[in-house]
C-alpha cells in the first residue's frame, strides 16, 4: 500500500512563501516521477510542477521563476517552495507519484493540502 502525505499549506499575503511538503510511504521499489497539481474552485486540476528520477524539472508557465520543485529521494519526499504568491495561486495543492510496486507501475494521489493567498 503506497500512501501520500502533503503538509504545508495555510494562508499567506500577495507576495508572500510557503513552503509544501509530500511523503511518500509503503512498500515499493521506485518513484519515478513526482509532482504538484493544483485545483482551484470551479476549474480543472492542473500540473504546477513536476521532477523525475534523473532530477529534471518542469514547471507551468504561470509559476516559472517563483516556484520550485526539489525531492530528497532518500527521504522519499518531493518539496514545492512557493514565492511571490499570487491570489490566483489559490487552490487545492494535490502530491502525485509514479511508483512501482510488486503488483504494477501507477499513479498515486495524496488528499490534498489547501493553499490561500489572500490580504
Amino acid at each position: 500500500q503506497v500512501q501520500l502525505v502533503e503538509s504545508g499549506g495555510g494562508l499567506v499575503q500577495p507576495g508572500g512563501s510557503l513552503g509544501l511538503s509530500c511523503v511518500v510511504s509503503g512498500t515499493f521499489y521506485k518513484i519515478m516521477i513526482m509532482g504538484w497539481y493544483r485545483q482551484a474552485p470551479g476549474k480543472e486540476r492542473e500540473l504546477v510542477a513536476s521532477t523525475n528520477s534523473a532530477g529534471s524539472t518542469n514547471y507551468a508557465d504561470s509559476v516559472k521563476a517563483r516556484f520550485t520543485v526539489s525531492r530528497d529521494s532518500a527521504k522519499n519526499t518531493l518539496y514545492l517552495h512557493m514565492n511571490s504568491l499570487k491570489p490566483e495561486d489559490t487552490a487545492v495543492y494535490y502530491c502525485n507519484a509514479l511508483v512501482t510496486t510488486t503488483r504494477d507501475t501507477q499513479y498515486y494521489w495524496g488528499q490534498g493540502t489547501q493553499v490561500t493567498v489572500s490580504s
